[in-house]
């Protein structure tokens, strides 16, 4: 990780003024310098405001300061050789061979040794600090405040870094804000960054959209894009993944779309406002697993495989034991009453119905596999209470139907009755009467 620009940069800077220095005589304020001038005009040093002829309100201290601003205005250098190559208005330039390479860029404002120093047409540029913004020449809108800020920076625009090294190798990156020490030291074009703390996204080359809040927040991410830390190394172990949150939390390499808070094993409550007492209508629960990953159950055919009816599995519920209890006052200052199972008699039961927590050690009753085999219970002693129905239906049916045939058979009979009886009653006309025979 460099921090200071190579030796051949800084051999520019004297060798650039002694080449100035070689150049012919060209039109000079008079008397030379120094002295004060119309127009609200200030040269001091040798070859200042050299060439200046119709400039309003410019200042040069230094040698070279200012050495070929002709109709320029505005402009203040202080140092040998600031803004030396400088035609436009409004700079500003305190420190030797500040803006030296400036020609069109207007607005721009350099303090420090070589602060933007290669500038040439960049405008509304702040630098504050020894070779900040060193590399400039066509960026626009940045400002860089410390020792070496923005130094490779080319033409990216509207940076803001505050820090020594900050966003020190950015060339061509845009819209990247960094302040701490070496924050977005490594980036080179990713835009839209936002790094506080020292070395928060430190090693990030090309990534994009990122923001890291605190020391070494996103640290070892390098092209990974849209991703958000808060706290000390919060996601400091992303490296390419995506749109991940750690807030808090480390965050895993290369991993994506990922929300991580707190550390587990440190934060053992959890309090989020604006649940309790609002409903959502038409969702799903939400569980939480060993890692302390939260999630929904998903029942679509696509998640699953090795599909079977239960069977008798649920035959297992006639082993389980209900009790009431209250938890310890710990957990429950209120000791409210509680209805439900005890893990470990389950586990006696089946292995299956109970969660583990993160040291295996038994933690609770999985409630939705029992209300599942509750449901399987329940249809098999509906579908036999449905057989029964069937079954006394069909001996209604039967007994309705014997019935019948008894009506009719007691039908027939009362029919041969009453013919008999008939019967009886013709015989009984068709008799002759009896005659009384009188015996003296």
């Amino acid at each position: 990780m460099g921090r200071s620009p190579s030796r051949l940069a800084l051999l520019l800077i004297p060798l650039v003024l002694v080449c100035i220095g070689l150049l012919p005589k060209a039109q000079a304020v008079s008397p030379p310098p120094t002295g004060g001038y119309p127009n609200f005009t200030t040269a001091a040093g040798d070859k200042a405001l050299q060439a200046l002829t119709s400039g309003v309100g410019n200042t040069a201290i230094g040698n070279f300061s200012l050495f070929s601003v002709t109709t320029g205005n505005f402009n203040t250098a202080v140092g040998a050789g600031a803004l030396d190559l400088n035609t436009a208005d409004n700079n500003t330039a305190t420190g030797a061979a500040a803006l030296l390479f400036n020609t069109t860029g207007t607005e721009n404002t350099a303090n420090g040794t070589a602060a933007l120093e290669f500038n040439s047409s960049g405008i509304r540029n702040t630098a504050n600090g020894a070779f900040a913004l060193f590399s400039n020449t066509e960026g626009d809108n940045n400002t860089a405040i410390g020792d070496s800020v923005l130094l490779s920076n080319t033409t990216g625009i509207q940076n803001t870094a505050s820090g020594d090294s900050a966003l020190f190798f950015n060339t061509t990156g845009a819209g990247n804000t960094a302040n701490g020490f070496q924050a977005l030291l490594s980036n080179t074009t990713g835009s839209q960054n936002t790094a506080n703390g020292f070395d928060a996204l430190a090693n990030n080359t090309t990534g994009n959209n990122n923001t890291a809040v605190g020391i070494a927040a996103l640290l070892e991410n390098t092209t990974g894009a849209s991703n958000i830390a808060l706290g000390f190394q919060a996601g400091s172990n992303l490296t390419t993944g995506n749109n991940n949150i750690d807030i808090g939390n480390g965050g895993i390499p290369a991993e994506a779309n990922t929300i991580r808070i707190g550390q587990q094993g440190t934060q053992t409550t959890t309090y989020i406002a604006g649940i309790s007492g609002a409903t959502a209508s038409g969702g799903v629960a939400v569980f939480v697993n060993a890692d302390g990953q939260l999630g929904t159950l998903t029942s679509s055919a696509r998640f699953k495989e090795a599909i079977k009816s239960m069977d008798n599995a649920s035959e297992a519920l006639f082993s389980l034991k209900p009790v009431t209890f209250r938890y310890k006052k710990g957990i429950d200052p209120k000791s409210t009453a509680q209805f439900g199972l005890v893990a470990e008699d389950v586990e006696k039961v089946n292995a299956d119905l109970v969660v583990r927590d993160a040291e295996g050690k038994v933690y609770s009753v999985r409630y939705d596999a029992v209300n599942a085999m509750l449901l399987n219970e329940f249809l098999k002693e509906h579908r036999t209470v449905q057989e029964l129905r069937t079954t006394v239906a069909k001996q209604e049916a039967t007994i309705a139907q014997q019935q019948r045939g008894m009506d009719a058979v007691t039908a027939r009979l009362d029919e041969q009755a009453a013919q008999i009886q008939k019967v009886s009653a013709q015989l009984e006309a068709s008799e002759p009467a009896p005659h009384v025979v009188n015996n003296p």
